[in-house]
């Protein structure tokens, strides 16, 4: 792939022209997107224009952002060489991830190196998206016990049971056990119709979703059916030992300082433990201390135990969302 750079005369210095080129016009159409929205979105992003010639791209804009055009454009260009597809999301993770913004940008972006922070599940490969993403996933497979912590929708407990299974189908587990707080319910369990399953299902969805983007049905009906794969409310946890197991709590935001202890110490030999939770979403009566805030104090400084932290930066919905997010936090900062 050459890349040359051209100055027309009628154009102001500071904006020029880089021309890339990309022999394989099959990939090229890949890279382009369906009407050229991958273009699109990377034109929205960084306020460059980008123009098709032949197999070339032309990208028009200042110098800072054509080198981050480029070498996004690079990057997911050598990712389709690799046999991967490309979808909306994998582009917005590119335009996140620290791209290089010197003249000698990388011949790869980082995260588009086969299989440098890729969980291989049944049904797809899943990619960290940002910098936090990525720090989290790592610490995920060096860890036995890992903290995500930050808003809705950056992804923590979604990476979180992506390496779960990898590490299941892997062999390096036995099981993968995942947990909420189902505080939402209260008393009115009792009250909801069918078996303890049946009234705690809708608090688990999120999980049950999740697994659903990793395992083919079948397959997951199965593994449940084993009881390899365990989906229960926190409660369910008291008075067993959890080996060999990848085990996730999630909203843990909502789990009491005593459940949070008695969680922490069900980890058994050969498991792997995360805790997911959102601080600014505490649903616990007034006056209950948060078990998920008491844990950050209290295990800060043990070793072997990771915290991540995200942001609004982080979130990989909607964009609006993250903007929702920052919005809502801004208006924490100045009520009252």
């Amino acid at each position: 792939m050459g890349i040359s750079a051209l100055t027309p005369p009628t154009r102001p210095e500071d904006i020029v022209e880089t021309l890339l080129e990309f022999p394989d016009n099959r990939l090229l159409i890949d890279l382009c997107g369906e009407f050229d929205r991958n273009l699109a979105q990377i034109e929205h992003q960084l306020g460059v224009h980008i123009l098709r010639r032949g197999n070339r791209l032309a990208v028009i804009g200042d110098k800072a952002a054509r080198e981050q055009a480029a070498a996004v454009l690079r990057g997911i260009y050598a990712r389709l060489e690799s046999g991967r597809g490309i979808a909306a999301g994998d582009i917005d993770g590119a335009l996140r991830m620290g791209i290089p913004m010197s003249g000698e940008a990388q011949e790869q972006i980082e995260m588009f190196q086969p299989g440098k922070y890729e969980i291989r599940t049944r049904k797809k490969p899943v990619e960290p998206r940002t910098e936090a993403q990525k720090a989290y996933v790592q610490n995920l497979f060096d860890n036995e016990l890992a903290f995500g912590i930050g808003p809705a929708g950056t992804g923590k407990t979604y990476l979180a049971v992506a390496v779960g299974v990898t590490m299941l189908i892997g062999g390096a587990v036995d099981k993968i056990i995942l947990s909420r707080p189902a505080v939402e319910a209260g008393e009115r369990l009792g009250f909801l119709p069918g078996d303890m399953k049946e009234k705690v299902d809708p608090y688990m969805q999120p999980l049950y979703d999740a697994l659903n983007d990793f395992l083919p049905q079948k397959q997951l009906a199965k593994l449940m059916e084993e009881k390899r794969i365990e989906i229960a409310p926190l409660a369910f946890m008291r008075g067993r030992t959890l080996s060999s197991a990848f085990v996730v709590l999630d909203e843990a935001q909502n789990a009491t300082t005593m459940q949070m202890k008695m969680f922490l110490t069900r980890l058994g030999e050969g498991s792997r433990m995360v805790i997911t939770g959102d601080r600014t979403q505490i649903d616990l009566p007034r006056g209950t201390a948060s078990g998920l805030q008491d844990a950050e104090r209290i295990l800060k400084d043990v070793r072997g135990i990771s915290f991540n932290y995200f942001t609004s930066k982080d979130v990989v919905r909607h964009p609006l969302v993250g903007r929702i997010i920052e919005a809502y936090e801004a208006d924490d900062g100045t009520a009252g």
